[in-house]
């Protein structure tokens, strides 16, 4: 399972919210609650997320054996 733990600490570490991660991404609120619940989303959102972040991929995603 995919999980989105590390972005919620990145983007703490780098002092954004999600207002602005919106903003800044183009991402919607649904996009949001959907990382919040670790559900899944498309790849061009993690491509968007990275750019925005100036991060790599296991910097806001990680693989967690269920």
């Amino acid at each position: 399972m995919i999980v989105f733990d590390k972005l919620w600490i990145t983007m703490k570490n780098k002092g954004v919210s999600t207002y602005a991660l919106r903003e800044k991404c183009g991402i919607d609120s649904k996009t949001v609650r959907r990382l919040k619940a670790n559900e899944n989303i498309e790849t061009k959102t993690l491509d968007k997320l990275c750019l925005a972040l100036d991060c790599r991929i296991e910097d806001i995603a990680e693989f967690v054996k269920d």
